[in-house]
């Protein structure tokens, strides 16, 4: 005879609300994220930073009872890789909202590197992201994003760097500039000469639901158009060695062919400064016009074969034009060399 069991009390499940504002991404490395030396691409690990970005900000912005929305990536910080990550290890990627605005938040991840059979563990990459929330029902409509307390200093330097982003995506905005084909024939360790691009027809495995790129897909193109941009000049094993920022300025849609272009700005000793863009253009729209999509720039180094910085080429610039982006990009090296001597000395 069967015993008759009444059927259990639902209990709804309640979400833990603190743990909204913490979020980590974990995923075994495959031969498929790696480039053609056997690390990791580092498009790869920006393309996972920037999901882990994006779950924990939609996830926090729609704890609120309004239209439903998905967070959308409009920069990134100065993002620094600090070791290589290889096939077979494990990438922790852990997201935090580090501040929010009305309509906007900071997300800090960090990602580190665990070997499952040694049990070590590195970091390799942090980064700061901001993400603005984005009305399921119209993607053109920013949400308000519901507000986090942090204590009074916490709140007083998320505002600075708050401002300070702000001020620099605007200011980046403000000197888009056209991109002009290399001659032909260039001469070798010119801009001309590295000077590459690749073409690339948005599909819906690239978009969101809201049909707009992902800006980890973004991203993962314009580290690969970078690292061209340095094998061609140093004819080397290259890695990714830092980002300084990504400005995404409009959203590229379902359909749209991008053109991602990177070119040499300035050489160190043993660094690469890359400007890479991303320029798009509908496939399906009568008008055919084409606009400034992300820019950004791009550090790579140069590897030797115990896998070791060593000297890249110098870059040979001509024209005011050259050597502007090149003082430019100096300017750059100097301040983000100041800037880590600064913090070392600070953990000493």
């Amino acid at each position: 005879m069967r015993c008759f069991k009444p059927p259990r009390k639902f209990v709804p499940y309640e979400v833990d609300k603190t743990s909204n504002f913490k979020y980590e991404l974990c995923r075994i490395m495959r031969p498929d994220d790696a480039n053609i030396v056997g690390h990791v691409h580092g498009g790869n690990i920006l393309k996972m930073i920037e999901e882990a970005g994006c779950i924990i900000s939609t996830r926090h912005c729609n704890t609120q009872n309004e239209d439903r929305c998905l967070a959308a990536l409009v920069r990134v910080e100065k993002t620094e890789f600090l070791a290589p990550l290889f096939i077979g290890e494990v990438a922790h990627a852990t997201a935090e909202i580090t501040f929010t605005s009305q309509h906007s938040l900071e997300v800090q991840v960090k990602v580190i590197g665990e070997d499952i059979i040694t049990g070590s563990k590195k970091l390799v990459n942090k980064a700061v992201l901001w993400y603005v929330p984005c009305s399921q029902l119209n993607v053109d409509k920013i949400m308000k994003v519901p507000p986090i307390k942090f204590t009074t200093e916490q709140e007083e330097e998320g505002r600075q760097r708050y401002e300070t982003q702000k001020t620099a995506r605007l200011k980046t905005k403000e000197m888009i500039e056209d991109v002009t084909p290399p001659p032909p024939n260039p001469e070798k360790h010119t801009v001309g000469f590295s000077q590459s691009s690749l073409i690339h027809l948005v599909g819906p495995s690239d978009c969101t639901l809201h049909d707009y790129v992902h800006g980890g897909v973004t991203m993962k193109l314009m580290d690969e158009v970078a690292g061209i941009v340095a094998a061609r000049h140093c004819n080397t094993n290259i890695v990714t060695a830092s980002v300084h920022a990504i400005n995404f300025h409009r959203k590229i849609n379902k359909g749209c062919v991008v053109t991602v272009t990177g070119r040499l700005t300035f050489t160190s000793n043993k660094s690469m400064e890359i400007e890479v863009v991303v320029d798009a253009c509908s496939l399906v729209n009568e008008e055919k016009v084409s606009y400034r999509a992300v820019s950004a720039f791009f550090t790579f180094i140069s590897l030797d074969k115990f896998r070791r910085a060593q000297i890249v080429p110098p870059l040979q610039v001509s024209g005011e034009e050259e050597q502007r982006r090149y003082d430019e990009g100096q300017a750059r090296y100097l301040f983000n060399k100041a800037k880590r001597v600064a913090e070392r000395e600070a953990e000493q």
